[in-house]
């Protein structure tokens, strides 16, 4: 970090800043040079949105200052970092999902022709800036239509239309396939050519090392070095961020698969185009990972036999017996829990405690005689929450939205082995979670499966399947393009089958 000042963009000086309980940022110091791509590394609750949030007006600093384009700056909100050329694409989408696409990328800025919003300059002005992004989304749709994937690249065109200066762009990838993840970097390129900086944020070993110029790499809340990504390995990296070597990625197996718990025969969906005729069984504790491109429908599957999607036909078997679940409230009846892909949206209610978000599965559970809640009984699993899922937070009362977001999906976890199911789903267990809090979660899914859970996972992620799973189910195309044993396949066998249909 010996930069003169006069070749940085950006300069954030030895910024602290202080939670109730918590020194979540501890005299960190980073600089940026214009054009380049400087990513931020570091485990959950290291620091690295925190400090963007500092930069972007979201949490004001207790102590520390920030330069920007040559001037001493502390940006009061987002509105005013927006205007002044610093742009953020979040890790957790915040979209109005009930409007279209241009509405939400020109949102408080709108065009106007004479009072009135100027509708056809502002679908000529989305449709320009998706052109040359070579984005291939009608700026009409409603955001609800769009797959998550979209949504991301509406965000990147959103920052990309403020011509900002400098682009912080939190996980980027975490939903984006290999194509996509492609495309993203040739906007980041052109960007650079432009002279425009990206201060990019992700656990994506190969894809900081591929993507960035510098590496800066922070750990519980501290500074600990920046370095030339064509100087670093990603075990040098690892060994950075957690301060020792990670000498395995994915915890030994321990589950052994017993009979079969769950039978899905010719499953399908009621509105198409989505999935139809899947069939598969899962066996006592084993891991099934589903695999796909986007668009296979994985998410709808494991939507479907939680009840939240409706079926036209086909049958559920559990333990040998035809389950229905029409809706979320009988599959928790019958033994099935969902973590959901959207943690931020679909997970948690982010301004609540942990203690409310552990126990919102089970009510029920802690209900007195009298109808109240018994906050001993609400106490008690709450803690067994936090200490048997490893859970980093001052206290139960601590909104969980100011958790890390590996913190997060173990209480989400947590929250549901609370229901004591049979058949635990989870949809990007890992999605934005650094390599660290990875571990500790695929441990756990290991010891649920040892316990005798039936598991089925979906990931994007090619390693994550082969590490953790027993079998993998592909889908292509809305349909179960085969099942193969995962010490037996390879990432290519598994690509063949998601490319069949």
């Amino acid at each position: 970090m010996s930069e003169s000042s006069s070749t940085n963009l950006l300069e954030m000086l030895n910024i602290t800043k202080r939670f109730p309980g918590v020194l979540a940022l501890d005299n960190v110091s980073l600089k940026v040079r214009p054009g380049s791509v400087h990513a931020l590394m570091g485990e959950n609750g290291a620091g690295k949105s925190t400090l963007m949030k500092c930069l972007f007006g979201i949490y004001s600093m207790d102590e520390g200052k920030i330069h920007f384009d040559g001037k001493e700056i502390s940006f009061a909100n987002s509105k005013q970092a927006l205007e002044n050329g610093v742009s953020m694409v979040h890790q957790e989408l915040n979209q109005v999902r009930q409007q279209n696409v241009m509405d939400n990328l020109w949102l408080g800025r709108y065009p106007k022709k004479g009072i009135f919003i100027d509708e056809k300059k502002m679908y000529e002005e989305t449709k320009a800036i998706f052109d040359s992004l070579d984005i291939h989304i009608d700026p009409r749709s409603k955001v609800s239509t769009l797959s998550v994937s979209e949504m991301q690249m509406v965000e990147i065109a959103k920052a990309v239309s403020y011509h900002s200066k400098i682009i912080v762009m939190d996980e980027p990838t975490s939903s984006l396939t290999e194509t996509e993840v492609n495309h993203l970097f040739r906007i980041i390129r052109r960007l650079q050519s432009e002279n425009v900086a990206i201060i990019y944020i992700s656990h994506k070993m190969e894809e900081i090392l591929k993507i960035s110029d510098e590496v800066t790499i922070m750990r519980d809340g501290q500074y600990i070095a920046t370095k030339s990504a064509k100087d670093l390995t990603t075990d040098e990296i690892i060994k950075l961020m957690v301060g020792r070597d990670l000498s395995q990625r994915f915890p030994e197996k321990v589950n052994k698969p017993g009979d079969v718990i769950l039978k899905v025969s010719d499953l399908t969906a009621e509105t198409q185009p989505s999935f139809s005729n899947v069939s598969f069984e899962l066996k006592k504790g084993e891991i099934i990972g589903i695999a796909g491109l986007v668009g296979s429908k994985r998410t709808e599957v494991v939507e479907a036999l939680f009840g939240i999607r409706a079926l036209s036909s086909g049958s559920i078997e559990l333990n040998g017996k035809l389950v229905n679940n029409p809706t979320p409230q009988h599959a928790i009846k019958n033994g099935f829990a969902l973590v959901t892909e959207e943690r931020r949206s679909t997970g948690i209610f982010p301004d609540l405690s942990i203690s409310f978000n552990s126990i919102i599965s089970n009510m029920k559970h802690y209900k007195t005689k009298s109808g109240f809640l018994s906050n001993s009984k609400v106490a008690d699993d709450t803690k067994w929450v936090i200490d048997s899922m490893n859970v980093k937070t001052p206290s139960q009362k601590t909104p969980i939205g100011s958790l890390s977001g590996g913190n997060q999906q173990k209480v989400i976890i947590g929250r549901w082995l609370l229901t004591k199911p049979e058949i635990l789903l989870l949809d990007e267990p890992t999605r934005g979670i650094d390599v660290g809090a990875k571990f500790e979660i695929y441990q756990l899914i290991n010891e649920l499966a040892a316990d005798g859970k039936g598991i089925i996972m979906i990931s994007s992620e090619m390693p994550e399947l082969l590490g953790v799973t027993d079998r993998i189910l592909v889908m292509s195309n809305g349909k179960a393009a085969g099942i193969v044993d995962t010490s037996t396949t390879s990432q290519e066998e598994i690509m063949r089958l998601a490319a069949l249909y």
